[in-house]
């Protein structure tokens, strides 16, 4: 996880000991406070003590914007063909007033075809997770009202996306999420806070934050980066035959001659690193020139296709153009382990 970044401010020894109304905070004074300072001046004529003579001057605090987010945790592992992935992000509103943040998330790196859209939701009950009422609270684009305090105020969101079938084990996707200050107080998102350009009476906009992976510091915005890692099988299968005997040499060099018997040998390989593959199951269309042999599939046999147990069936007519079919399934096939299904025909 990227470390957040952030300008820290040095409070002025005139803010230290200048008297205010408003209480402050660790961010800073809140923005449109007035700080007034009266002096008071007393003197004698003849050694008379005269009426002081008073004056004053006040000022209005200027809005100081800083937001940072972060992205939660570790790289979320997710499988090919995910719906809803999620990774999660906290917003922060540093800044001594209430903003909006306008939120964007986009894919940093990584192969676009291969990840959807991104979707973000607040985590209204802060679990890292999107459940059912989050989701139905539907999507968003932006936050709105956040307000401010002594230690910043946190939004937790989600972001969430597809994970395409192509994605491959070991893919990563790097996604950005940046929030971007703008002004509150009106309906939906503000104006985009920018940098008051002179010193007014009023209240002037300095922006405060810092830089962040894709951002610039003083920008307004702040941006991390959380990342999807695929954790996926990688599945390989080839199929052989072997003539086991014929009718006129039976098991001495036989040939594939009609009445021979051929045994085909089904091979399903996971590599080493790879996710456990699961729900293993094998189907094979026969040709129309062979003859199932009844009771002659094995299952779960290692990588010379031996050593296997009886199982799987045989299906009439439901491959496609009608030929039969034999099915079995495979028990996990681990990462770096080989498992085998084989049986044996005659040809007619």
């Amino acid at each position: 996880m990227k470390t957040t970044k952030q300008l820290l401010g040095a409070v002025s020894a005139f803010a230290l000991i200048a008297m205010t109304s408003a209480p402050v905070m660790a961010q800073g004074t809140s923005a449109g406070s007035i700080i007034r300072n009266e002096v008071s001046v007393s003197y004698n004529v003849g050694n008379i003590t005269q009426n002081a003579e008073i004056a004053s001057d006040e000022f209005t605090v200027d809005q100081r914007v800083n937001v940072t987010v972060g992205f939660i945790g570790s790289a979320t592992v997710v499988n090919p063909g995910q719906e809803g992935a999620a990774i999660a992000f906290d917003v922060t509103n540093l800044s001594n007033s209430i903003v909006d943040l306008d939120l964007d998330a986009a894919l940093r790196n990584g192969t676009d075809a291969n990840i959807g859209d991104f979707l973000i939701y607040r985590d209204t009950n802060g679990d890292r997770m999107l459940d059912a009422t989050e989701e139905a609270a539907g999507p968003i684009s932006f936050l709105d009202e956040v307000g401010f305090s002594a230690t910043g105020v946190t939004v937790a969101v989600i972001v969430v996306t597809d994970i395409s079938l192509n994605a491959a084990n070991a893919d990563t996707f790097d996604v950005t999420l940046t929030a971007n200050a703008h002004a509150a107080g009106g309906v939906g998102l503000g104006a985009e806070l920018v940098e008051s350009a002179g010193n007014t009476s009023g209240i002037d906009t300095v922006l405060f934050d810092g830089q962040g992976d894709t951002d610039q510091a003083r920008d307004g915005a702040f941006s991390d980066t959380g990342t999807y890692t695929v954790a996926g099988a990688v599945v390989t299968v080839a199929k052989t035959s072997r003539v086991v005997e014929d009718p006129v040499n039976g098991i001495n060099n036989p040939k594939a001659i009609p009445g021979a018997t051929v045994e085909y040998c089904i091979t399903v390989a996971n590599a080493s690193g790879a996710v456990t593959a699961t729900d293993v199951a094998v189907s094979d269309d026969l040709p129309f020139d062979v003859t199932y042999i009844a009771n002659s599939t094995f299952v779960d046999g290692d990588g010379n296709c031996a050593n296997g147990t009886p199982g799987g069936s045989v299906s009439p007519g439901t491959g496609d153009q009608g030929k039969d079919q034999v099915l079995g399934d495979l028990s996990d096939v681990a990462a770096g382990q080989t498992r085998s299904l084989y049986f044996r025909v005659l040809i007619d």
